[in-house]
């Protein structure tokens, strides 16, 4: 295998008893070894570059190109959002400032992750194409935490299987998994039509120096480089956590992840605070720098994604939810919901409202791994999954004089349509030389007849209201009609073989477009589809196994 940073933890287990020491002592190499290599710096300031002094006039008859953010939560629950008629702990967590931006806009109320897990979804709104065109089909993850969380993991007598067989000299050190410098990002399209470009928090798009926002098109990045961050050092006096004993990714997050950022590919620094009101924050100052000139800000909140930690304020406002990990999960959802606040209440201060759209969603389904029910009612699923639950996502716009205030539109669209519409929306131009999925939906509904998902041997597909889930462990095909089972309920595949057969063939020929994995899922983990992981297992249960 190449000379990578997963040949250094190798190196660096050596002398404390081999590569699997780490099987006793929680996962602790890639955390020691990354602050060998980079050890985290005291907190700094983030100089934003400072804009216009006063906005150019627009030419008479002429249009201002808006300003445009694009906010982005981390496995968000469906039901996590009020307004869909939830909220955390049956619904006692309100989200009032998510919620706003929908009833001041556009709820697109049958929008779709791209993926199931978050890398691969990211890939898709970066690019307008299928993941899979290019050969990002599995979240960049380490070989050796594919391993490590493989170990005695599944539920029943349904274990995980982990590939060793797939691990060659070919895959890609964990730094060079990401989005190809070939691939024109929506931040490229825009900044070659004169917009400033902003990247706040999570990438999980590539951390080699080619991969990362900056060289990315992005001109100034705030970043998380991987898929998760402390939001506060574990022993921080603010920090209220909640451990998941049940979860070998939640062991690993704990040991590994550290309270760390890094500016334009800089040295890490921590942020100050916590991560969710450190990026709100930021992104308030950064829209201030760049007030009089057009701006692209993608602010990707990494909340509320696992490692869970809530501030002593917040969850000191919800003693009446008794469980301690949901009053924790519920605690950064209302901190999440009111930093989102702040930052559109900045817009409003500085009279760039009215000129701004802003889009609202969450890269997948909540998590089945946390251990809390319901997250993603009413529908079935959990990430992970192409069930409903794990790819059914928020997905809000708000445009000022463009976008008639709540309205709703029901037709199918979600993350692969963003850089068409937000290309539109900036006077950007969509690239000629390639397949692009991407439609603009600020034209109206998406001209397409069916939206595609996959991750190994797990497929599914949405043509009109018909979806067929293909897996291969359990072999089965599940077809739902959605327009009277929205919840997928009734299987319908035995009654209606010829359907099957005809949705089947549309998943076939749309894999024959498809590019070779840039790395192999090494792992193949089982996934109840109706219950969390903690729950015990009972025969009959219905399950899926996911590929990563």
């Amino acid at each position: 295998m190449k000379k990578t940073w997963v040949a250094l933890c190798v190196v660096a287990a050596a002398g404390a008893g081999g590569y699997w020491a780490y099987e006793a002592n929680k996962y602790k190499l890639p955390g020691i070894v990354q602050d060998w290599k980079d050890p985290v710096q005291p907190n700094r300031a983030v100089v934003w570059q400072q804009g216009p002094a006063k906005a150019h006039a627009t030419p008479p008859g002429g249009k201002s190109p808006p300003n445009i953010i694009l906010i982005v939560a981390d496995d968000l629950g469906y039901n996590d959002i009020s307004l869909n008629g939830g909220g955390v702990a049956g619904g006692i967590v309100k989200t009032p400032n998510i919620d706003a931006i929908a009833r001041e806009g556009t709820n697109f109320t049958t929008a779709y992750a791209a993926n199931a897990t978050c890398s691969p979804s990211r890939a898709a709104m970066m690019t307008g194409r299928y993941p899979t065109r290019f050969g990002f089909e599995y979240t960049a993850v380490p070989v050796e935490f594919a391993e490590s969380v493989s170990h005695g993991e599944g539920i029943g007598p349904h274990k995980a299987i982990f590939h060793k067989d797939l691990i060659t000299p070919d895959i890609p050190a964990y730094p060079d998994m990401g989005v190809p410098a070939k691939e024109v990002t929506i931040a490229e399209a825009v900044k070659a039509a004169g917009y400033h470009t902003l990247h706040i928090g999570k990438w999980h798009l590539g951390e080699s120096p080619a991969l990362q926002p900056h060289a990315q098109g992005f001109d100034e990045s705030l970043a998380v480089l991987g898929g998760a961050a402390m939001f506060l050092p574990e022993d921080d006096a603010d920090a209220v956590n909640a451990k998941l004993p049940w979860d070998r990714i939640d062991h690993f997050l704990w040991a590994n992840l550290r309270h760390a950022v890094t500016f334009n590919g800089g040295k890490r620094f921590h942020p100050k605070g916590h991560m969710t009101d450190y990026f709100a924050d930021e992104a308030i100052a950064a829209i201030a720098a760049n007030k009089n000139r057009p701006f692209f800000l993608y602010l990707a909140f990494n909340a509320p994604h696992t490692p869970f930690q809530a501030t002593r304020a917040d969850y000191a406002k919800l003693p009446q939810i008794r469980d301690h990990k949901t009053r924790v999960y519920g605690a950064m959802i209302a901190q999440l919901d009111r930093r989102i606040g702040d930052v559109m209440a900045k817009l409003k201060e500085l009279g760039i409202d009215d000129s701004t759209l802003v889009i609202f969603t969450s890269d997948n389904g909540g998590a089945w791994y946390t251990g809390i029910d319901n997250l993603n009612a009413p529908y079935r699923g959990w990430k992970a999954t192409f069930f409903e639950g794990g790819i059914r996502t928020p997905f809000f716009m708000r445009w000022p004089g463009h976008l008639a205030p709540g309205s709703t539109r029901a037709d199918a669209t979600g993350h692969i349509d963003l850089f068409s519409t937000i290309a539109a929306a900036a006077g950007a131009k969509v690239p000629a030389d390639r397949i692009v999925d991407s439609e603009n939906i600020l034209a109206g509904p998406a001209k397409r007849t069916a939206l595609y998902w996959r991750s190994g041997d797990y497929r599914a597909v949405r043509a009109g209201d018909w979806k067929l889930q293909v897996t291969k462990r359990p072999e089965k095909a599940r077809l739902y009609n959605l327009a009277v089972d929205p919840t997928e309920r009734r299987d319908l595949s035995a009654s209606e073989p010829q359907r099957v057969a005809e949705l089947r063939a549309m998943i076939d020929a749309q894999n024959k477009g498809m590019a070779k994995p840039i790395w192999p899922g090494l792992v193949e983990a089982p996934v109840r589809i109706d219950v969390p992981q903690n729950a015990p297992w009972k025969d009959g249960q219905d399950y899926v196994y996911w590929t990563n």
